[in-house]
């Protein structure tokens, strides 16, 4: 081997081979992703390839909770036909859930970021501080608050504002009761973009003599679209799965999704398979869907 080879290959000489310092820092970079990939290998994929199965399985005819192996796509034949009502409520419940989450989170977020003060700290806990109980416990209040003999009820009836006499137990506390489990999410994302906007940009466009609103729809609206389409995300995803509002708050019939999945798996013999091709379709209309807002009102840089 000539000199010159010798010493191209040497590391120390050779400015092209990577140095021992890189290659070490690139192994430490990929042992410190171990346990996160580990975890969502056992957590997230191994559950995933099991329903999957399990979303194939027939049962034994005449024995209950029996199954076998099988390839049975009638099960998300049943999903998609028998129970195509629950996932239009579900759907229809969490679109409004979301929509008056962003109405409430916007002006809170904005007061937070630019008009709160020295109240900025306070208005937070304040936004936080439902997290510090439990979502049963939470949504069981709502159900007492909403009950007829509750304040809500009795002062909408002073101010001959509920004809029907009653809010539990009807669509309306399903959606208070998501928007308001769910209010958090929409406002923490929103007060993040919002805070990171440039105050002196928004004062721009009264310097170009537009007035509030078109400052608004021009200026401070995109700057926090990151804000706003993480919201919405982290609000429908969850909203449109849920079933515990459903269940404290919402009437008997016309359950949503979340509540005929949880009764296939624990309340109907037999009902896994079914269960799990259900749980499969939800998610991926949700992926679906999340797929397309993402394309439509997506950004570059999410917060």
């Amino acid at each position: 081997m000539s000199a010159l080879a010798q010493v191209a290959g040497d590391p120390a000489v050779d400015p092209v081979a990577p140095a021992p310092e890189t290659q070490k820092r690139s192994w430490t970079a990929y042992l410190l992703l171990l346990p996160g990939v580990l975890w969502l290998g056992v957590f997230f994929i191994l559950p995933l390839v099991q329903l999957a199965s399990v979303s194939l399985q027939s049962r034994y005819p005449g024995f209950p909770g029996y199954y076998y192996r099988d390839l049975n796509f009638q099960n998300y034949v049943s999903a998609l036909t028998d129970y195509a009502p629950h996932f239009a409520r579900s759907f229809l419940y969490a679109g409004l859930a979301t929509l008056l989450a962003f109405v409430v989170a916007y002006p809170l977020a904005y007061a937070m970021a630019f008009k709160a003060g020295r109240w900025r700290n306070l208005m937070m806990i304040c936004v936080v501080a439902p997290f510090f109980t439990s979502f049963i416990l939470r949504t069981f209040a709502w159900s007492q608050i909403l009950a007829d003999e509750g304040w809500v009820v009795r002062s909408l009836d002073v101010l001959h504002l509920l004809p029907g006499g009653q809010i539990i137990n009807t669509p309306v506390a399903v959606v208070a009761g998501l928007t308001y489990n769910f209010l958090p999410f929409m406002v923490l994302p929103i007060y993040a973009s919002l805070e990171r906007a440039d105050p002196r940009v928004i004062e721009a466009g009264g310097d170009l003599y537009a007035n509030g609103f078109t400052t608004f729809r021009t200026v401070t609206l995109p700057m926090s679209m990151p804000g706003v389409l993480a919201g919405t995300l982290l609000t429908f995803i969850p909203a449109a799965g849920d079933f515990v509002n459903m269940e404290l708050l919402g009437p008997q019939r016309g359950k949503m999704v979340g509540n005929v999945i949880n009764d296939q798996f624990l309340a109907i013999p037999g009902g896994y398979p079914v269960a799990a091709a259900l749980s499969f379709t939800l998610m991926a209309a949700i992926l679906a869907m999340v797929f397309l807002y993402v394309r439509r009102f997506g950004t570059e840089e999410l917060v």
